[in-house]
């Protein structure tokens, strides 16, 4: 057979099939259809340059790339021009706060200072004798004889410049603005929160307008990076562990609508802290200028009922240590706390005095300088005793700060509901009643097709009468235990691991009117830090989990970085813990200065949180942070904001 043969008999059957395949068409016989190739999707390679980490504080903001070493770190105030002359001036306090000017006030710090001089006696020095108190008027008596000796007629520090009129200044600026000028000083969060007040820029618009203008004059001024290319840029926000979930959405559309961030994503610090640090779980305590947060984190999951926050920090330690110098006759007589930089002058004292090596005794002298704008440097002689311990013991003392009538530990309540999102806990919660309602009625159906005698004895033996009469808790109606149901499987608040089991027989109200009193009840206590680090971990569900947070106590924040604290909270907290647990730890551990490298870090979170190649460390203000850096998790988008925190 020739070639052309070939070819024409292959032709033929070629079209004998395609005549097959229409009769098999034309009788209706149905054949398979080959599923089409669906390419896959190709995720976009994520540069970490192109990622900007903001963790937003009270006293500063640290902004950065996630390619940084170290963030920028600006004061986080800034100061708007008056738009009418004669405008009546405002500014912000820095030191001061509500609830020190009461009556009881200074009999409370004359007690707590009373039991902070009993703590010191109590303890011994490392050679085993017991320091010998110093009294302040032994200070005092040299310090008033104390004259300024002029080191140079002029100060070198100038008044900030606003021949321009700026619309405002932003950070050192705004700190160094004359208070002759028509300039408002704000300070966009305190405690944690949002400043809203009854003042002049105290409003929800106006605390979000100031933090868009200073987050983004440092991203052109220190980032130089242009607002338009914003666009281009992700964003890691770190909000509190207790945090206002309606405060946090609008901070997500200033970012995404406003400033223009193409994604965002919302961790909490405590989280990060620990993956910063190198480890897997620990009891984060953040000692901050004005607030004390304490969580226990588990393999990157933060507790609920283990959040603490403490109404006091840092600054708190300030405003006593100037009490304390001014009873030892503190020779800078000028000092106020309602002036600028008379605050920060002696936030820079704490800092270099201050500490909590209980082996430092006696009276020591000191010396310190002043230089303000339009005035000489001067040089200052000063004698100290134990106010250098006393004052950031005060932190373990609480009452020593004086502050009356006020909140001074926050839990976490239960979201009261936005009524914007259609899918809140609230609709959860009654999404959650009306399947068990339904399934009540399907179990009341099925009930009643059955013999009465076996009905009888399935009541006999669970020992009730009626289904009226079952508990509220074990029931399912809408307004008994479905709900309450429910609220346990959302998660249980603080004030649930403070009541007893019993309780969850009451109704719905009672039970929550119950709950709130003694969650109202524990906030008005002032915790001392000892205290709070052993009552979050207490607050743990496992012996297993508190044995990890025993043996992990992190520290973090600037609040506590005094020379000794380590070695003194590792002290108050191993004779305070409970005696069952001193038995089952092994090692109490208290970590004030995580230095982790980034290699061995990777390595080590590597086997549990199965990071990639692509994790790049970060500095956020406290120890280094380590991200996964890649799209699953971030929220694209701009219309459509999804809950991507806890």
């Amino acid at each position: 057979m020739t070639q052309a043969e070939k070819e024409l008999e292959c032709g033929g059957k070629e079209k004998e099939k395609e005549r097959d395949k229409e009769k098999e068409q034309q009788r209706g016989v149905k054949r398979p259809i080959t599923p089409a190739v669906i390419p896959e999707a190709t995720h976009e390679q994520i540069q970490t340059n192109f990622v900007i980490v903001i963790n937003p504080g009270s006293r500063s903001v640290r902004i950065g790339r996630a390619t940084d070493t170290l963030p920028v770190t600006v004061p986080h105030v800034i100061a708007r021009r008056h738009k009418q002359s004669g405008q009546p001036r405002y500014e912000d306090p820095w030191l001061i706060r509500d609830g020190l000017n009461k009556p009881e006030s200074n009999e409370q710090r004359q007690n707590g200072l009373k039991m902070v001089d009993q703590a010191i006696w109590s303890k011994k020095m490392s050679n085993g004798v017991r320091r010998t108190p110093v009294s302040a008027e032994q200070a005092r008596a040299y310090n008033c004889q104390i004259r300024p000796a002029v080191l140079d007629s002029s100060s070198r520090v100038k008044w900030t410049n606003t021949g321009h009129h700026p619309p405002y200044l932003v950070g050192e600026e705004a700190l160094y603005v004359n208070p002759s000028d028509c300039y408002n000083i704000h300070w966009p969060i305190v405690r944690g929160q949002f400043n809203i007040h009854s003042g002049p820029g105290g409003s929800m618009t106006a605390v979000l307008a100031d933090l868009e203008a200073i987050w983004s004059h440092v991203l052109q001024k220190h980032l130089e990076i242009p607002l338009k290319d914003l666009k281009y840029y992700r964003c890691i926000l770190l909000v509190p562990n207790i945090y206002n979930k309606q405060h946090v959405k609008e901070v997500v559309n200033m970012l995404l609508l406003n400033m223009g961030f193409s994604a965002i994503i919302v961790h909490q610090e405590s989280v990060c802290a620990t993956f910063g640090s190198g480890l897997s779980s620990a009891c984060v305590v953040d000692v901050g200028d004005q607030k004390t947060s304490v969580c226990c984190v588990e393999d990157g999951v933060s507790h609920r009922n283990s959040r603490l926050c403490l109404a006091y920090g840092g600054s708190d330690v300030t405003r006593t240590f100037f009490w304390l110098l001014q009873r030892a006759g503190f020779p800078y007589r000028d000092c106020q706390l309602s002036k600028r930089l008379d605050c920060q002058l002696l936030q820079h004292l704490k800092e270099i005095f201050c500490h909590l090596n209980q082996d430092i005794s006696g009276l020591q002298d000191h010396e310190f300088q002043t230089r303000f704008p339009e005035a000489p440097a001067l040089l200052y002689q000063i004698r100290l005793g134990d106010e250098k311990l006393q004052a950031p013991m005060g932190l373990f003392y609480p009452t020593t700060f004086g502050i009356v009538g006020q909140k001074m530990t926050l839990l976490q309540h239960r979201y009261q509901g936005d009524p914007e999102d259609p899918h809140d806990e609230h609709y959860l919660l009654s999404t959650q009643s009306k399947q068990d309602q339904s399934s009540k009625s399907a179990a009341d159906r099925r009930a009643g097709a059955r013999p009465v005698g076996l009905e009888g004895e399935m009541s006999s033996q669970c020992g009730f009468g009626e289904t009226s009469e079952l508990p509220r808790s074990c029931g399912g109606g809408v307004g008994s235990g479905g709900v309450m149901q429910a609220e346990m499987e959302l998660g249980p608040t603080q004030g649930e691991s403070l009541m007893g089991a019993g309780e969850a027989e009451e109704p719905l109200s009672g039970h929550l009117s119950r709950k709130t009193a003694i969650m109202s009840q524990f906030e008005s206590k002032a915790l001392g830090l000892d205290k709070a680090i052993l009552h979050s971990i207490d607050c743990c569900a496992s012996d297993e989990t508190k044995r990890k947070m025993y043996s992990s106590i992190l520290i973090v924040g600037g609040g506590l970085m005094f020379q000794g604290a380590q070695e003194f909270l590792l002290h108050r907290i191993i004779n305070k813990m409970p005696p069952s647990f001193r038995r089952l730890v092994d090692n109490v551990e208290v970590i004030t200065r995580p230095k982790v490298t980034a290699a061995n870090t990777s390595k080590k979170l590597g086997s549990e949180l199965q990071l990639t190649d692509e994790v790049r460390p970060i500095r956020v203000g406290k120890p280094f942070l380590f991200l996964e850096i890649n799209d699953l998790i971030f929220q694209e988008g701009k219309n459509e904001l999804k809950r991507c925190f806890k």
